[in-house]
């Protein structure tokens, strides 16, 4: 057998000893499908997101408000949704007026683009870094998250934080939902059960987060003597098996959620009460 180049014979994936390959993967499945449905899923996602961010119209219908646009905090929100006060005031770039959602949608689209388990879905579906478990990456050079633009995932756990100011803020827009059109209480409709059901989504994506689980357990030289934050690490440690499920659940929630308000706040649907 012909030795090989003395270049090659270092280290790597040409070492003597290693099989001489060539293909970029030797597998016959379709491993292709998965990183192409996960960016079809995403780059969907962005382009809603940017159209409704930029749409600056049918964000709300009393008591409702689409999660893109909560808080609304500028002087030109619609009449109604300024539930915490403008203090951003009105702002124009190039003559155009910024919508009030671009002053919010940076905190959440933050959390979601350094999440732990989103950088695996976008690195295999965007970068390519890799595509699938054992395919070649097209990349001849690594350098990890210790250089722009990956270096910015490192501020992960303060878009955390402020994710849950969010959160917050999303299940008090929930509870308003329990009033009716005219301002009382005790009213339940269809829009109170899906500013519930995103606000519930929201809260389990963020609990199962591994940043959530670091917080509460990380650091502790002995759980013995922190029983609650241990209680409380153990609770968040089960739901974190499931992060990736209420990563793509929640993601559809807060979609979906949008499109119901857009629709009433349209007229093209009644957002029936029960009650």
């Amino acid at each position: 057998m012909a030795l090989l180049d003395s270049k090659v014979q270092k280290t790597g994936v040409f070492s003597v000893g290693r099989a001489l390959l060539t293909d970029k993967t030797l597998r016959t499945d379709r491993w292709w499908l998965q990183p192409l449905m996960t960016f079809a899923v995403l780059i969907l996602f962005v382009i809603y997101a940017t159209f409704r961010a930029f749409e600056n119209k049918n964000y709300f219908a009393e008591p409702l408000i689409s999660p893109f646009y909560s808080p609304c905090l500028s002087t030109v929100c619609v009449e109604g949704a300024a539930h915490f006060g403008t203090p951003i005031g009105s702002i124009t770039l190039f003559g155009l007026l910024i919508s009030p959602s671009l002053f919010i949608l940076i905190f959440p689209l933050g959390f979601r683009m350094t999440c732990y388990y989103y950088r695996k879905a976008y690195y295999r579906s965007f970068w390519m870094s890799p595509p699938a478990c054992a395919v070649a990456e097209p990349h001849k050079k690594y350098t990890g998250e210790t250089k722009a633009p990956l270096i910015l995932q490192n501020g992960h756990r303060w878009f955390f934080y402020a994710g849950l100011v969010l959160n917050i803020i999303l299940t008090y827009d929930a509870v308003i939902a329990f009033k009716n059109e005219e301002g009382q209480w005790g009213h339940m409709s269809v829009g109170t059960l899906v500013l519930l059901a995103n606000a519930t989504l929201l809260w389990l994506y963020s609990a199962s987060c591994h940043t959530c689980r670091h917080t509460l357990g990380g650091r502790l030289k002995n759980f013995s003597e922190h029983p609650i934050r241990y209680k409380a690490w153990t609770t968040v440690s089960k739901l974190n098996h499931y992060h990736p499920n209420f990563a793509w659940v929640s993601l559809f929630g807060v979609a979906l959620t949008d499109v119901y308000v857009r629709q009433v706040a349209s007229g093209a649907i009644t957002n029936f009460y029960f009650f």
